[in-house]
This record gives C-alpha cells, sequence and structure tokens, in this order.
C-alpha cells in the first residue's frame, strides 16, 4: 500500500498533467484519481480477493460540487494596516493540508489527547491528526520541523482535499 506523502505526490502529478484518469494496482489494492472539471476525485479501494474471482467492489463517488464564490465569502472591518500585518504573519506560516476527503480527527481515540495543540512543537515525522477516509484511518504528518500556531478546524468535521488543517511556524 502506498503511503499518504506518495498519494499525495501522485495527486500533485496528475492535477499538473494533461492524464484525466490514472489506476494503480499493487499487492491487492487500487487506487483509482479521475480529474473532474478542473477536480480531482481520489478513490482508494482494497480488492476482494475470493477462490471464485477477484473483481474490485465497484463504488461511485461524486465529485464535491462547486460551491458559488458569493456564498463563502466572508467581509471583514480590519484597517488596512492590520490586515497587511496578518498577511505578512501569515505568508511565513506552513499549511498542513488535507491530502484527502475525510472526516478530522485531532486524537487517536475519542477519550485520548489531541495529537497536537496550539504551541505543540512538532518534527516533520510527528502525527499530528487523522483523516477517515471510507473507514481506513490515515495519519497525517506535519512534513516540518516547527511550532503548531493554530488548529484550523474541530475534531469531526469534514474537510475536503487540500483544505488546510493547521498553521506551523517553521523553525
Amino acid at each position: 500500500m502506498l503511503k499518504v506523502q506518495e498519494i499525495r505526490e501522485l495527486i500533485k502529478l496528475i492535477d499538473q498533467s494533461t492524464i484525466d484518469e490514472f489506476v494503480y494496482e499493487n499487492d491487492g489494492s487500487k487506487i483509482k484519481m479521475k480529474k473532474n472539471a478542473g477536480e480531482t476525485v481520489t478513490t482508494v479501494q482494497p480488492m476482494l480477493q475470493t477462490a471464485v474471482s477477484a473483481a474490485p467492489a465497484v463504488q461511485h463517488i461524486p465529485a464535491p460540487s462547486a460551491t458559488p464564490v458569493a456564498a463563502v465569502q466572508e467581509t471583514t472591518q480590519e484597517t488596512p494596516k492590520a490586515e497587511a500585518a496578518t498577511e505578512a504573519a501569515a505568508s511565513n506560516l506552513h499549511k498542513i493540508t488535507s491530502p484527502m476527503v475525510g472526516t478530522f480527527y485531532g486524537s487517536p481515540s475519542p477519550d485520548a489527547d489531541a495529537y497536537v495543540k496550539p504551541g505543540s512543537k512538532v518534527t516533520k515525522d510527528s502525527i499530528v491528526c487523522i483523516v477517515e477516509a471510507m473507514k481506513l484511518f490515515n495519519e497525517i504528518e506535519a512534513e516540518v520541523n516547527g511550532e503548531i500556531v493554530e488548529v484550523l478546524v474541530k475534531n469531526g468535521q469534514l474537510v475536503e482535499y487540500g483544505q488546510p488543517l493547521f498553521l506551523v511556524k517553521p523553525e
């Protein structure tokens, strides 16, 4: 099975290429990526292996519908100086983004402490959260050494591919 980082790289490569559909099969697992109107839909399925047949499970996953921009825009009443300071501070922060569509979990179990919180020090290999997709729990790593500045999503929240989850101040 491919690691989350390898799947992320595949998604980036497919997204930047002119390929419309990509299928990868290895060791009883199948990854299928399809572009739909500029969006990339990724499906990871374990293949069913029986003595009679080895047919993959067929599942249709609709692409996320486009939300009108007007419905998402928020108006802020910040002064231009405050806005410029906020942008300057955010520009040097690293965003840890979701590699897939799924449900965000900040801890390994409901009764356990969160992996990280604002002020936590992380390394590239530190697990910062779990994203559940199709009953698979995928551990998300920090990818950078630094300090967690902000957690951008709530526990149990649905997240989209590429959605920022954390802001990290790199060391």
